[in-house]
C-alpha cells in the first residue's frame, strides 16, 4: 500500500516542529526541511558556495554561521533568490529520497510527513497526496517566536501567507493553542483519515 505524503506548515511560532514530533510518535516517518538545510549548511558544498559568494566571514573557522547567511540572504530579495537556488534543489533531492525510502520500509509508516515552512509559498502543495497547516493565536506564536530568539521575525512574516490563507488552502488545519496531548490527538484523527482501514 502507498505510503501516504504529507506536507506539514504553519507560520513561525505555530508549533509546526511539535506537530512533526507528535506526528513521529504516531507512527509517521518525518524530515524537517530546516533540519536538512542545518545540515546541508555543514556540507563542504554548501559552505563553499556561500563563501565564495559573502566572504569567509559567513563561516568563520570553517562553519557555517546560519545568522549571518540569514542577515544578508534576508536583506536583500537577490541574495535570497540565490540561497534559495542553491539550497532548494538539494532539500528537495533529499525529500524525494525520504519519500522513496518510506515506501521500502517494512511495515509501512502510517504516513511520510515533510515539515516545509514556505510549502504553499514555494508552489510545492501538488508534490503532496495532503497538507496539514498548523495555526494558533497571534499572541502565542508572537511569545514562542521571541522565546526561541528568532531574529528578523518581521522580514521572515512578510514572506509567508497568512495564517487563514495557509488553513484556507491546506487539506487539514489543526489549530494549536491547547496541550500537546490535545494537537497529538487531532494529527491522530488526521492519520485515520489519510489510512481508512
Amino acid at each position: 500500500m502507498a505510503v501516504p505524503f504529507v506536507g506539514l506548515t504553519g507560520g513561525l511560532g505555530a508549533g509546526k516542529s511539535t506537530a512533526l514530533a507528535a506526528f513521529q510518535r504516531l507512527g509517521a516517518a518525518t524530515i524537517s526541511t530546516d533540519a536538512v538545510v542545518h545540515e546541508l549548511y555543514g556540507s563542504d558544498e554548501v559552505r563553499d558556495a556561500v563563501t565564495d559568494r559573502w566572504g569567509p566571514e559567513v563561516a568563520p573557522g570553517g562553519v557555517v554561521d546560519r545568522s549571518a547567511i540569514a542577515a544578508r540572504a534576508f536583506a536583500d530579495p537577490g541574495e535570497r533568490a540565490w540561497l534559495e537556488g542553491l539550497l532548494w534543489p538539494l532539500v528537495g533531492q533529499r525529500v524525494w529520497d525520504f519519500r522513496v525510502r518510506c515506501c521500502e520500509l517494512d511495515p509501512a509508516p502510517r504516513a511520510a510527513v515533510v515539515e516545509t515552512p514556505l510549502l504553499f509559498e514555494a508552489g510545492l502543495e501538488a508534490m503532496y497526496d495532503a497538507t496539514v497547516a498548523v495555526i494558533a493565536p497571534e499572541d502565542v506564536r508572537a511569545a514562542r517566536a521571541a522565546a526561541r530568539g528568532h531574529h528578523a521575525v518581521d522580514e521572515r512574516t512578510a514572506r509567508q501567507l497568512s495564517q487563514e490563507e495557509k488553513a484556507q488552502r491546506a487539506t487539514f488545519s489543526v489549530v494549536n493553542e491547547g496541550t500537546i496531548d490535545d494537537l497529538q490527538q487531532e494529527l491522530s484523527g488526521i492519520l485515520e483519515k489519510l489510512n481508512p482501514s
